[in-house]
Formats: C-alpha cells, structure tokens, sequence
C-alpha cells in the first residue's frame, strides 16, 4: 500500500468517486509506464489489477487518471 501525499488529495476530491469512498484509476509513472485498475481508498492506493504487490512508489508517478474501470475486487477476473 502506499499513502499518497496532499498533492494527490487535491486531485481526487476534485473527481467524482468509483464508489464510496475510493476511485479507481489509471497510474502513469514518470517513466511512461501505465497500471490501469489501481485502487485508491481513503488517500491510500491498495492495489492494482492483476498485481500482489504495488511494484512503485509515490516518488515514481507523474499522473492519476480517474477512470472509474472497477472489477471484482476479490477474484482475479473483471
């Protein structure tokens, strides 16, 4: 999990929510990679499609996409 700082907050609360209390969004990382389906609930991005663990940190990502393209949380499949 990674906490993210105020700058992302502002962004967020500036987006309608995926559901209650969490968006889900697309990653894009610094270096031009791109994790589609990641999490973010509370400030706090728990997880990302298809992934155990969240392979970067806050340092790495240049933009959040809100896009809102939910799966079920608890299956591997969307």
């Amino acid at each position: 999990m990674i906490a993210l700082s105020d700058r992302w907050g502002t962004l967020l609360r500036d987006q309608p929510e995926t559901g209650m209390g969490y968006w889900v969004v697309s990653v894009v990382l610094r270096d031009g990679r791109r994790f589609d389906r990641a999490v973010i609930v509370g400030g706090i991005l728990t997880q990302v499609y298809g992934l155990s663990d969240i392979p970067f940190t806050e340092a790495d990502i240049a933009d959040l996409i809100v896009t809102h393209d939910k799966w079920n949380f608890q299956s591997a499949q969307p």
